[in-house]
């Protein structure tokens, strides 16, 4: 098969479509056939040699694809040759074929055709995992996204708002502002022009946030804190913002708050499974019922994955870039 390879680390040219071992499924595993998949920070970050493959993932990056069933390993059964499927993945989803673990696999949701499938599966796995499995959003309550018109962004809103919470985004000018307000959101900060602290108070009455999802880490740290009511959850996902922050914790015990870090590439399979499980579960309805879509900026072959991740860096799209085999 071939597959996108990163020789050595580096820039957008790093990434090199070459021949490469063709995966074979081992016990609880399928191989899939890849349609496409999908260009998320973590390839970045990996590209540039700063975020290693978990032990035994494949090398090449992707975090997620979608595709058809082409070989069942032993020990799978539920699924066979030629079901169309999307998945999670720990890596190797860049390429023509990629080796998946039964319990991290996913039907293509009724209505989405097949290459548009490859944008939902670690939007929706990162979203429902944090706000649902972490931070126990509720109707009624406030959800404050940071990255609004990210892919994680466009999913948060339309899954908060899914459950009758209230949503304020950050997002990066009114552009972007405009399109998280078609998906959902009630309050729309511009991170350039407005304290989101301020705002957020402003909205609630001067309460603050419920529940926080955070992709910035160390500069947003001491201000999220600010921006959450009492008894509020802040979900940490990202480091945009760097990795050491100092927090007044007064602040926080005042607040009766909670901070909580996670990330889903390196979780065990039998947790990935489980959130697996319940994103068909809970989500894959509202996806069959249009209340969820998938927002997709851009599709590029794979052969101008350095383009797409140009177009990710530069921070100019709006829900996910993917690639197609």
């Amino acid at each position: 098969m071939h597959a996108i390879s990163i020789e050595q680390p580096g820039g957008p040219e790093a990434l090199v479509w070459a021949e490469a071992p063709d995966p074979v499924p081992g016990e609880g595993e399928v191989l899939v056939d890849v349609a496409a998949s999908a260009v998320n920070r973590a390839d970045v970050l990996q590209r540039q040699g700063f975020y290693n493959p978990p032990p035994g993932a494949s090398p090449h990056p992707g975090l997620e694809c979608s595709g058809r069933i082409s070989a069942v390993g032993p020990g799978v059964s539920g699924w066979a040759v030629g079901d169309e499927v999307c998945a999670l993945l720990s890596g190797g989803g860049y390429a023509e074929r990629v080796a998946v673990p039964a319990g991290q696999l996913l039907p293509v949701p009724e209505g989405v055709d097949l290459v548009t499938a490859a944008a939902l599966p670690e939007a929706a796995c990162t979203v429902w995992s944090n706000l649902f499995m972490v931070a126990h959003v509720r109707p009624g309550e406030t959800v404050l996204v940071h990255g609004g018109s990210s892919g994680i962004g466009t999913m948060a809103i339309q899954l908060a708002k899914a459950v009758g919470a209230t949503v304020a985004v950050t997002a990066g000018g009114p552009e972007k502002l405009a399109r998280c307000k078609e998906l959902g959101a009630d309050v729309l900060i511009d991170y350039r022009e407005q304290d989101f602290v301020a705002e957020v108070r402003a909205a609630t009455g001067g309460a603050g946030a419920d529940v926080i999802l955070d992709i910035i880490g160390a500069k947003y740290l001491a201000r999220n804190v600010d921006a959450l009511a009492v008894n509020g959850r802040l979900a940490v996902i990202g480091l945009q913002g760097g990795v050491k922050a100092e927090l007044n914790l007064g602040t926080l015990l005042s607040k009766r708050a909670a901070i909580a870090g996670t990330t889903l590439r390196a979780r065990p399979q039998a947790e990935k499974a489980a959130i697996v499980a319940a994103v068909r579960e809970h989500v894959w309805p509202l996806v069959a019922a249009g209340r969820i879509r998938p927002v997709v900026h851009a599709v590029y072959p794979v052969r101008e994955v350095a383009e797409a991740h140009r177009t990710m860096e530069s921070s100019r799209h709006v829900g996910k870039l993917l690639l197609t085999m």
